[in-house]
């Protein structure tokens, strides 16, 4: 590695870095009440002495940042960068660059079992804690998961596992939409608002649910780093190095399930973040190198899904538009070039 790639690449992460700190501190401001960036910082800092009443503070500042804003922000970053972290591992677990938990359907499983499990409870616990909704979301997404490796072993062209990925999508959105049929009017109003993607129905124990799920996923992960880059190379050549294949294809699976499935059960089904995000990141590290493209993708995912957040309850304030429908206006053309990229190698 030239010393040209290693300035590319630390470059990369220290402009991942900053822009992760500039969309914290850029939702944070937008809004009806403008706060300022020394202000802010005080505020998240110094929260303790603020409460006691020892550092004086804006009151209405103090509320905004604490109660509305902040929760919002950490809970797009967190959930964004699993979304990219969970499109990485599913590309790597099937070699092609345009597998992801959305285009795969798990998001749409996890939807579906989450709707089932809503609506079937829904008369006996009007709130469903959240380790069932996490748990409902993860089975949803396992079993569509599952559904796409059983085709996998018989469909050897990968596109058409793609198309086999989107089928099972709409089936399980078919589903979905005939379960809705027998729920309350208010389930309905909560499972319609829910399926648009949005984070802005998290609370403080949401956020830190979702922290203790990902973070520790998104860890495990990054230790699986170098059997994850012996796996790239190959099942052969990972078998040669002393790697179970079979137990790590487990282990890949179960891990990007846990990751989109935690999406999807605290901010509904968001599309095209694990595809775009990782592919950007090759691009500008040139690199597919797990140790690299891991940590990348998790910043890279917080800061896109925090943009979009940004975007979605800022372009036509004061109506706020569904995070979904930001992610797939800006990830689906990097899909169509993902594409028509592939399909040029192909035929050259």
């Amino acid at each position: 590695m030239g010393r040209g790639d290693v300035l590319r690449r630390g470059a990369v992460f220290v402009s991942l870095a900053v822009l992760f700190l500039l969309a914290v501190v850029w939702n944070i401001n937008t809004g009806s009440v403008d706060i300022p960036v020394r202000e802010i910082w005080r505020i998240i800092f110094l929260r303790r002495e603020i409460e006691s009443g020892a550092v004086p503070a804006d009151a209405a500042a103090f509320n905004i940042i604490w109660k509305l804003r902040l929760k919002r922000v950490l809970l797009s970053a967190v959930l964004g960068g699993a979304l990219a972290l969970s499109g990485f591992l599913l590309q790597t677990f099937f070699r092609n660059p345009i597998a992801g938990p959305f285009v795969l359907g798990i998001s749409s499983g996890a939807r579906m079992f989450l709707a089932l499990v809503t609506i079937a409870l829904g008369a006996y616990i009007p709130s469903l804690p959240v380790a069932v909704t996490v748990a409902a979301a993860f089975l949803g997404s396992m079993l569509s998961m599952l559904l796409v490796l059983a085709f996998s072993g018989r469909v050897r062209n990968m596109s058409m596992l793609l198309v086999i990925g989107i089928m099972i999508s709409y089936i399980c959105s078919a589903v979905t939409d005939f379960l809705i049929n027998f729920a309350k009017e208010a389930e309905i109003v909560n499972l319609t608002h829910w399926s648009m993607g949005s984070f802005s129905g998290g609370s403080w124990r949401d956020v830190g649910v979702s922290a203790l799920v990902v973070l520790p996923a998104a860890l495990g992960v990054f230790l699986l780093a170098k059997p994850i880059s012996a796996y790239a190379l190959g099942e052969g050549y990972a078998q040669s190095l002393g790697l179970d294949v079979r137990r790590f294809r487990v282990v890949l699976i179960i891990l990007s399930s846990v990751l989109s499935a935690c999406v999807t059960a605290f901010a509904g089904p968001i599309s095209f973040v694990g595809i775009a995000v990782p592919h950007i990141l090759r691009v500008l590290l040139k690199s597919s190198k797990p140790i690299l493209m891991i940590p990348a993708s998790f910043l890279g995912g917080a800061v896109f899904c925090m943009v979009c957040d940004l975007i979605a309850r800022t372009v036509l304030s004061p109506t706020e538009l569904s995070v979904g429908t930001v992610t797939s206006a800006l990830g689906a053309p990097v899909v169509i070039w993902l594409m028509v990229s592939r399909r040029r190698e192909q035929s050259e």
